[in-house]
């Protein structure tokens, strides 16, 4: 008896959570550092699942991956996270093949940024897909998805102002404290924590104070060193930490810790205290305000305001989305042209295979059979016919697989994708 059911063909998803709906507090359950994405990694691997990227930012944290239902990379995450699913539904979202492929591309080119244009995410999604690649978890679809991505990522940064000016977190953070800090050139600044984000900071504020106001800590003191010799400023220990944060009048939090590195215990204050906080999860308890004089900032905060900047980068949106577009169709030529492929040669094969019987039959009725012009013909003919199957195959409009079973039933092929 003929067996019909057959494996469902697994599908294309991104799953994840950004700033548009989960706060930074949520954003924090589901960050995942750089041992939960290796867990997540080896877990994906244990369950089958053949391809998939994992990026986890201040911003994001999302899965592009295949598999038969997105909940298979939704348990991943909660899983490999402090989130739940059930806050998962709350603040996610789910796509599905090309909206899943349209949401990579959007995000790798900074259209989905929080400060539109920042391409800090391209490096970020880089990282993550040679990650993927270590784990064997990268298939052909993947790669050529992300490298597309990466192409769009740097013609529209050439091509288009999108990313013109000075806009990002740290350059935000440093214009917020320069315009709530009174007589800054006589405070002192303490920075905690030396991530990109915290990096950033302190080059934009070695730009614009002197040098010997900033300090900076982190728990690796050798990384902050490095730093300091470079941006010429003071560097202290960790034990130090409480002890800088009294002498501090404003302080820029941006470590990558799990859980708050600072709170109401550790200051001891007679004078106001501004800090901002620019970590995921957040590294600086809600408590502090409890104390009189302390003000704290979020980044998500800094994330909101717009400026000149800003509003002259949305100019440039409509041209950064028509080369996006034109990556795209591309990419998706290409996947179609794959799926069908071998559809196509085995019907060329197919067709090969009737015409050597019909010609075999002429040969044996025909004295002065012509073998060459009825090759030359016939070959003409299987030609024809399956440049007309693969031009149906990638019209936009064609439903690709129903196509690709409609041709091998009636044809009663076998490829090599079964």
């Amino acid at each position: 008896m003929e067996n019909n059911s057959f494996v469902k063909q697994p599908s294309f998803y991104a799953v994840g959570l950004s700033y548009k709906k989960a706060d930074a507090e949520m954003r924090g359950r589901f960050s995942l550092d750089e041992k939960a994405k290796t867990s997540l990694m080896l877990q994906a691997k244990a369950d089958g699942l053949e391809s998939l990227v994992v990026t986890s930012t201040c911003n994001r944290t999302e899965i592009y991956g295949f598999a038969q239902h997105p909940f298979q990379l939704i348990k991943l995450l909660c899983e490999n996270s402090q989130g739940t699913v059930e806050d998962f539904q709350k603040v996610a979202f789910v796509y599905k093949n090309q909206e899943a492929v349209s949401h990579m591309f959007r995000v790798g080119t900074g259209l989905d940024s929080q400060i539109l244009g920042d391409f800090e995410i391209i490096s970020q999604l880089k990282s993550a897909f040679v990650q993927s690649k270590n784990h064997e978890l990268a298939n052909a679809f993947l790669e050529r998805l992300v490298n597309a991505v990466i192409q769009a990522s740097k013609k529209i940064k050439t091509e288009t102002e999108i990313s013109s000016g000075a806009t990002s977190v740290s350059f935000a953070a440093v214009r917020y404290i320069f315009k709530n800090v009174p007589d800054i050139n006589s405070k002192n600044i303490l920075l905690f924590g030396t991530g990109k984000i915290g990096r950033n900071t302190c080059e934009n504020l070695v730009k614009h104070t002197k040098h010997e106001q900033i300090t900076l800590i982190n728990r690796t003191k050798d990384k902050a060193e490095k730093i300091a010799k470079k941006l010429n400023v003071i560097v202290k220990e960790y034990a130090e930490l409480q002890l800088e944060l009294q002498k501090a009048d404003v302080v820029v939090v941006a470590t990558g810790a799990q859980n708050p590195t600072i709170d109401k215990t550790i200051l001891n204050l007679k004078k106001p205290l501004l800090v901002l906080d620019l970590s995921i999860p957040k590294n600086v308890h809600e408590n502090v305000t409890h104390i009189e004089g302390v003000s704290l900032v979020h980044m998500d905060q800094l994330a909101e305001m717009t400026d000149e900047t800003l509003e002259n980068r949305k100019k440039h949106i409509p041209a950064a989305e028509a080369i996006i577009e034109e990556i795209k169709d591309e990419f998706i030529a290409w996947t179609k042209q794959r799926k069908f492929a071998p559809t196509i040669h085995a019907l060329k094969a197919k067709l090969n295979a009737i015409k050597e019987g019909e010609l075999n039959v002429q040969r044996k009725k025909i004295a002065n059979f012509d073998e060459e012009q009825a090759e030359l013909i016939s070959a003409r003919i299987i030609q024809k016919i399956t440049n007309h199957f693969a031009n149906h195959l990638k019209e936009d409009e064609t439903v690709v697989d129903e196509s690709i079973e409609w041709i091998e039933k009636i044809f009663q092929l076998e490829t090599l994708s079964k």
